[in-house]
């Protein structure tokens, strides 16, 4: 009987011990009104928790299926900060007019975020910096500089990369790493994605991000190299409908281009689209411009100042472009190469290498 009474005591103080729920104190200096909490779902911000902030303090409580990534604001402002939020005590402190670098404590996966968060984030200070002397040195006419501190920031910026992928296969059971498996996925074909999914453990199969990213390979899989090229239109500049297929069956290849105006990396590749398009467009070469802008004339202004000829298409829709939905764009500038019954025959070429595929196919 003895043995019994102690065994129900010990599961009854056990069960007590248990975190049931969050509760998150939020210290935030100068932060006046409601603490909101949210999650980025669809595109769209999703209220979680809101807290009144009494006497500079407020306090969050609930609870969460498992830990994940949430979003704090004051009042619901565009400045936030990244808290995963876990079944426990937690504490956030900080500045209001500096949320971003709030100090979150008391959750055990948070600080497996901030151990590689901080590395990237020391990481990125340094290639921002040798960016911008790379441009003085450009400004300056001194492209062999420019052109080695550029080498320098790519180099430093695939390493920031290179660590969160690190991540991701040395933690395959951590709810941080489907944030970084996210944050990296725009490099990886459909097969490398698969690949590092499968290898996770299947308790992450329930975290939204997981989810998304799994929908999201198997839409890749539809548009891979050797696939059909799903049709579609959209209106030109003009406001007339132009039906892809209509484009690609005149020409022995077509560049299939998402970009927009807005888009920096986007307009800085435009050139060199301009250059093997003026170099082998006798040769039944073409480019078709899909734009995720939602500016109308900003859209014409781009095409008329880069000097882009060809075929252009945009339903304005930005990030929601329904063609770049279709093709599981995810990131600007993204392109495919198409044959002229619609093969998909290469992906996202760019630079010199955007040229040799153009040559390569065409002279086969």
């Amino acid at each position: 009987m003895r043995k019994l009474l102690f065994v129900i005591l010990s599961v009854a103080l056990f069960a007590c011990s248990q975190q049931k729920g969050y509760k998150i104190t939020v210290n935030l200096e100068g932060a006046e009104g409601k603490i909101i909490l949210e999650q980025r779902a669809e595109g769209q911000w999703a209220g979680i928790d809101t807290a009144d902030i009494v006497d500079g303090v407020a306090v969050l409580e609930g609870e969460v299926a498992f830990p994940d990534m949430y979003y704090l604001s004051v009042n619901g402002q565009r400045a936030k900060t990244i808290v995963f939020v876990e079944n426990a005590n937690m504490t956030v402190s900080g500045k209001a007019d500096s949320i971003f670098a709030a100090e979150v404590t008391g959750s055990a996966t948070h600080d497996e975020f901030n151990t590689i968060n901080k590395e990237i984030q020391k990481i990125s200070e340094e290639y921002m910096g040798l960016y911008q002397e790379a441009r003085t040195a450009g400004a300056a006419g001194d492209t062999a500089k420019a052109n080695e501190l550029m080498e320098q920031v790519e180099a430093l910026y695939k390493s920031t990369n290179t660590l969160q992928e690190d991540f991701v296969k040395n933690n395959p059971a951590s709810y941080v790493t489907p944030f970084f498996l996210s944050r990296i996925q725009y490099e990886k074909d459909e097969a490398e994605l698969e690949a590092m999914v499968a290898a996770l453990d299947p308790k992450l199969d329930e975290v939204p991000a997981i989810i998304d990213l799994k929908a999201k390979i198997e839409q890749l899989k539809k548009v891979a190299i050797g696939q059909t090229a799903p049709d579609f239109t959209q209106n030109d500049q003009d406001g007339n409908p132009v039906k892809f297929s209509d484009v690609y069956s005149k020409n022995e290849l077509t560049l299939l281009d998402f970009w927009a105006s807005w888009c920096g990396p986007c307009r800085a590749e435009n050139p060199n689209v301009v250059a093997t398009y003026e170099q082998y467009k006798d040769q039944g070469f073409s480019v078709f411009g899909v734009s995720l802008d939602r500016d109308k004339d900003a859209w014409l202004k781009a095409i008329e100042d880069d000097g882009l000829t060809w075929d252009h298409v945009s339903d304005l829709a930005y990030w929601n472009n329904a063609a770049a939905k279709i093709y599981a764009v995810s990131s600007i500038p993204s392109s495919l190469l198409i044959d002229k019954n619609g093969k998909i025959v290469a992906k996202n070429k760019r630079g010199e290498e955007l040229g040799q595929a153009v040559a390569d196919f065409l002279n086969k």
